[in-house]
């Protein structure tokens, strides 16, 4: 058997004791720098065999790490891991999330819990940045999240949460863009995250719903402002539109965030077409639904607030929906499950956890990022000496990362069919081990190491 990693020893370091100098003895630095950066701590390993295009890892914290190190481990694919655990972010005031941000690779990052405890001093304080997910979004330049689940697809803009209600106080910087609010949302990024709705409705030919809120939020009239200036001289039909145009109404500002664009963004616009419907973002919850149980193909555009609070709708929805039709199914006495009718219906939507989620940014590839929820609590009680608590929990299952490993690889090496039909052969292995009762997490690990050759071995 292929030496392992001591897994157990990565999390005991983790939780006292110095993570980064054990890692950092474990993977050997890379001479790759983030463009601009020349001290960027960036760790290499597995196979370079077959020109593979390697995926950059943010390395945070508990199962996530964990999880990254065993599913990389396994698989040997050449990968650039960034040292962006709590304790060291914090000590080195967030340089890694400029590291991870400006790799101009294929990344993976993982959204943990916010409130992640570590040392300052003696006392024990908050990370900075708390779960680092919105100064990582701004650091690395993104511009919107893409979520496709069933057959409704969100895409959200992000980093900007409004409203800003004090209209006295709104402005638009004619220097840099950013709209004035809490959150100071960047107004080209929005431009960016717009066209991508647009260009995805057209080339799809999917209904096309732009949900947000331009009559109560000052950041949102901007928003639809720039919808209705990028459909000027393009082939799309506005079937449902609001009762005042916005960028009429907000034209000064959302002119001065076209005055930053490049002079070329709306290059072959004029081609793109298809179906535009303006809804107010709450209206939408109810649309999406719909758009659910008819089957009905289409992308939602809405703002960072409204958009997180879609994907949830999107999550959490079709656990509603089969719970009501077995109801329905027990009242009427059908005998049926609906778990199994609901597939026979052609709907693919399970619970949310096999959601993907892309973010892209302005500069460098895109980046997939997932959320692993109570995975901190499942390391706690591996580092307790028993996870599964005499048998009340469930072990970890790790299948998330080998999910999201093989979706990003795939998308950072598009055509190489050798690597996407390996890929899709490891997940099938890996479903194999775990499929009938789920093992431990260490001893999952170590069948995993003896059913899988890494990429590239003979």
């Amino acid at each position: 058997m292929t030496e392992r990693l001591d897994l157990l020893k990565i999390a005991q370091e983790e939780q006292n004791g110095d993570l980064f100098k054990l890692l950092d003895s474990t993977f050997k630095r890379s001479a790759v720098q983030p463009r601009g950066i020349s001290d960027a701590v960036i760790w290499e390993g597995g196979n370079q065999h077959g020109g593979v295009k390697p995926v950059a890892h943010a390395l945070t914290d508990m199962f996530a790490l964990n999880g990254t190190l065993m599913a990389l481990d396994v698989l040997g694919l050449p990968f650039l891991g960034v040292p962006m655990m709590a304790q060291y972010r914090h000590d080195t005031r967030l340089a890694s999330l400029d590291w991870f941000g400006k790799l101009d690779y294929t990344a993976i990052k993982w959204s943990t819990a916010g409130d992640f405890m570590v040392n300052e001093g003696g006392k024990k304080v908050v990370v900075r940045g708390k779960s680092a997910n919105a100064p990582l979004r701004t650091a690395a330049g993104v511009y919107c999240n893409v979520r496709p689940y069933g057959t409704v697809t969100s895409v959200r803009f992000m980093p900007g949460l409004p409203y800003s209600q004090d209209s006295k106080q709104f402005n638009v910087s004619r220097e840099t863009g950013v709209i004035h609010s809490e959150m100071n949302t960047p107004g080209v990024r929005m431009a960016y995250a717009v066209r991508l709705f647009l260009k995805m409705v057209h080339e799809t030919g999917q209904i096309g719903r732009v949900a947000t809120k331009p009559t109560q939020a000052q950041e949102d009239a901007v928003n639809a402002g720039i919808v209705r200036w990028l459909l000027q001289g393009t082939k799309f039909e506005l079937k449902r539109r609001y009762s005042v145009d916005a960028y009429a109404e907000h034209k000064a500002n959302v002119d001065a965030i076209v005055a930053l664009l490049p002079k070329d963004f709306k290059a072959g616009m004029e081609n793109w077409g298809g179906e535009i419907h303006e809804h107010i973002s709450d209206t939408n919850f109810g649309l999406l639904l719909h758009d659910m149980i008819n089957q009905r193909k289409a992308i939602v555009y809405a703002t960072d607030l409204d958009g997180d609070r879609l994907t949830d709708l999107m999550a959490d929805a079709p656990d509603v929906l089969r719970s009501w039709g077995q109801m329905v199914l027990d009242h009427v006495k059908a005998g049926a499950q609906m778990s199994k009718v609901w597939k026979e219906m052609g709907f693919t939507m399970t619970n949310g956890k096999d959601m993907t989620s892309v973010m892209y940014r302005m500069e460098g590839q895109p980046i997939f990022e997932q959320t692993l929820g109570s995975a901190d609590a499942m390391l706690l009680r591996l580092l307790d000496g028993d996870e599964t608590v005499g048998g009340e929990k469930q072990p970890y299952d790790p299948r998330i990362h080998f999910v999201l490993i093989n979706e990003a690889y795939k998308a950072a090496n598009p055509g190489n069919t050798e690597l996407a039909n390996w890929l899709d052969a490891q997940l099938a292995t890996f479903d194999n081990i775990y499929g009938a009762k789920r093992p431990r997490y260490l001893d999952g690990y170590a069948k995993l190491k003896e059913a899988i050759k890494p990429w590239g071995s003979k």
